[in-house]
């Protein structure tokens, strides 16, 4: 059988985000957050950083994200892309959770942190 993760769980336990990575895969090719933005959140760092790459979707909710270009207004099923060390930020003005994931990985030939 194969292992199952709790996320939600995970994530509620450590501020509403959570990385399913090299701790528990025992693999640094790829990783997924999974987070949890409670009713009016603001200020959550979006930053895959040097040498990682992530897909960030939304799973549940209405979420706003704020860029160099400013806000836009994503919704359940919209998914973006960020590369390296960008910060963008994700907000909730909505009166239920928004929840995401990001599916990440490194970029090849480019040395990156955890």
């Amino acid at each position: 059988m194969v292992k199952v993760y709790d996320l939600l769980t995970r994530a509620k336990a450590e501020a509403g985000e959570t990385v399913l990575g090299t701790t528990d895969l025992e693999t640094e090719a790829c990783y997924l957050l999974y987070g949890i933005l409670d009713p009016g959140a603001k200020g959550r760092v979006l930053n895959p950083g040097p040498g990682h790459e992530e897909i960030i979707c939304i799973v549940a909710g209405l979420a706003t994200l704020i860029g160099p270009d400013g806000p836009q207004d994503l919704r359940i099923g919209e998914a973006f892309y960020l590369k390296g060390d960008v910060v963008y930020t994700l907000e909730n003005h909505q009166k239920a959770p928004v929840v995401y994931i990001a599916a990440g990985g490194h970029t090849p030939g480019e040395h990156h942190h955890h």
